[in-house]
Order: structure tokens, then sequence, then C-alpha cells
């Protein structure tokens, strides 16, 4: 007989247990983190810790992951609030990029209106075709050149696409030494948020 086969019987049949209840507690199997035999009671008990630890475990990194949520949240809060002043596009491009730095510890920022600063036609249309945020370990195009002495060392970047409806408006890059800070699988749910933050911002100076 197949081990699958005895514990399809015992699936289908609970009331062996009951019928067996006794012979159920003398059986012993191996202890699984040492030599030692224990009961199949004494096994359950540490199955049964095991998962508890476990669902401890998922219950902290949500907790974790619910705190991180609202200190971002925060951040951007701050980051709107930052930009209510700024009443022409050289004030609200120093806002931008000096409360990236201070609120996100962004390192480089490097922010392009198209008004002001006209685009590479390959940097243009890459702007048009995105609709969210895009992360990656390369820089897009002629971008790399906008950091500056910075460029060498940077190895990961954010692009943020700012947007009027359908057409866009210029082109927000943060960027890091560090390959992980921005990466292609990363959420970018509150860079969008950011974008369209900035987006607004910039209408009336456009």
């Amino acid at each position: 007989m197949r081990d699958e086969d005895v514990a399809l019987y015992l699936q289908n049949n609970p009331k062996f247990f009951e019928a067996y209840a006794d012979m159920l507690a003398e059986v012993t199997i191996p202890h699984p983190y040492g030599g030692r035999t224990i009961s199949l009671s004494e096994r359950q008990m540490l199955a049964l810790r095991e998962k508890n630890k476990e669902l401890e475990k998922k219950l902290r990194e949500m907790v974790e992951f619910g705190k991180d949520n609202d200190a971002l949240q925060d951040k951007v809060h701050r980051f709107t609030l930052a930009l209510f002043g700024a009443r022409d596009l050289m004030a609200i491009q120093d806002a931008v990029t000096r409360n990236l730095r201070e609120i996100f510890d962004v390192p480089h920022v490097a922010l392009h209106v198209w008004k002001g600063l006209p685009p590479s036609a390959e940097v243009l249309a890459f702007a048009d075709q995105q609709t969210q945020p895009v992360c990656a370990h390369h820089a897009v195009h002629d971008t790399l050149s906008w950091f500056g002495e910075a460029a060498p060392h940077l190895r990961s970047f954010a692009y943020l696409p700012l947007r009027n409806s359908e057409q866009s408006i210029g082109l927000l890059v943060l960027a890091s030494e560090d390959t992980q800070r921005f990466y292609p699988e990363m959420g970018t749910l509150f860079l969008q948020r950011i974008a369209e933050i900035v987006s607004s911002a910039l209408q009336s100076s456009l």
C-alpha cells in the first residue's frame, strides 16, 4: 500500500481517529529538529507553533508595510504643500528639485520643462509615449548629461513624464548611485502622484 493510499483513507474516514484514539496516543514519530521521538500530539503542537510564527511574521510585515505607506503619504502631502507658494516657472522648478532632495532624500533631480528648454526629438517621443513613470538602471537617450558631473556615477533612474492632458510638457528625472533606489520592477504609484502634482503646479506657468 502506498503512503498516498493511507493518507486518502484517513481523509475519507475521520472516525478512524475516534476508534483508535488510544493507539494514536502511543504512536511516536521523529522530532523534526532532533534525533528523539515525540508523540503525534506533540508534533501537532510544533506544527501549530510554526504556523503561528509564520502568521506573526506576515502580520509584522503588513504592519511595517502600512507604516511605510503612511510615511510616504505624509511626504507626498508635505511636497504638495511646498509647491503652493511657487508663483512662476523658476520658483516651481526650484521648489520641486529642492523638496524632492529634502523630503524624499533623492540625491539627484533633473526637471526639464519644454517651454524653457526644448528636448531632443528622442526624449520628446519617449515622454509622449509614457503614461506612467518608468524606472531603469540606465539613462534614456541623452538625459544622462542633465546631471552634470554626477552623471558617470549614477546607476538607477526614475522617469516621470509631466503631462497636460495627452501631451507631455516636461520630464522629471530622479537618479541615484544606488542600483536599488529605482529599478524596473518597483511600484510607481507614489511616483505617479508626484508627477501629477508637479504637472498641475506647472499649468499656470505654461
